[in-house]
């Protein structure tokens, strides 16, 4: 079982970290799972413009290639004028819808208020459901309080959320990974 973790920004450093942390705990936790962080930061990812697959660039080929073959998925996201940020829909929008269908995914966002965490409530999630994803109830949502001097999280509360975050996907993926769904 391999769940994606995905760095949804190419600017900044706390949604990496965020994402990372979240990982290490599934990775703490369930040691038999297979964890991978795909950080868009790291990637020439092109503009999505309708091409075939084959006709982008290997950094763009890569990242399909890395979505397409997990298992379940660990969104991540700064929020930028309360949306997400253009990298992050130009990956879901590389991405064939099928590959989202009936899969796993879970949440996690930074933003300068503590009032954007509503971006995962109206925007991820809807977008999700669209491909028809499974997706976990609970998200981590964090703002530059929440971590300290060396920029980690420091927050007993986040660090609580982070651990029922990994639970549930791990959880989710368990149960609702093995449905065979006939569309």
């Amino acid at each position: 079982m391999k769940l994606l973790g995905i760095s949804g920004t190419i600017v900044g450093a706390k949604t990496s970290i965020l994402v990372q942390t979240i990982l290490d705990e599934v990775k703490r936790a369930h040691p038999e799972i297979e964890v991978e962080m795909l950080d868009l930061r790291d990637y020439d990812t092109q503009f999505c413009d309708g091409r075939k697959q084959e006709d982008y660039n290997g950094d763009t080929r890569e990242v399909i290639r890395k979505v397409t073959d997990a298992d379940f998925y660990l969104f991540g996201s700064p929020v930028f004028n309360c949306s997400i940020p253009a990298p992050l829909k130009n990956l879901i929008d590389l991405i064939p819808p099928e590959v989202f269908r009936h899969k796993v995914m879970g949440f996690a966002a930074n933003g300068g208020t503590y009032q954007h965490y509503l971006m995962i409530e109206n925007q991820l999630k809807p977008i999700m459901s669209y491909f028809r994803a499974y997706l976990a109830p609970s998200y981590v949502y964090v703002n530059a309080a929440h971590f300290n001097k060396r920029n980690e999280i420091d927050d007993a509360e986040i660090k609580e959320r982070i651990q029922n975050l990994a639970g549930e996907l791990v959880h989710m993926q368990q149960s609702l990974g093995k449905v065979l769904v006939r569309s």
